[in-house]
């Protein structure tokens, strides 16, 4: 799935983004 995580680098977005990826999504962030 392509994702889209607007404040990757945020608090969240920092605990998000690395699941994503291991879990095999496309993740793009702004």
């Amino acid at each position: 799935m392509r994702v889209l995580v607007a404040g990757a680098t945020g608090a969240i977005g920092k605990q998000l983004v690395p699941r994503l990826v291991a879990a095999g999504h496309e993740v793009h962030g702004m």
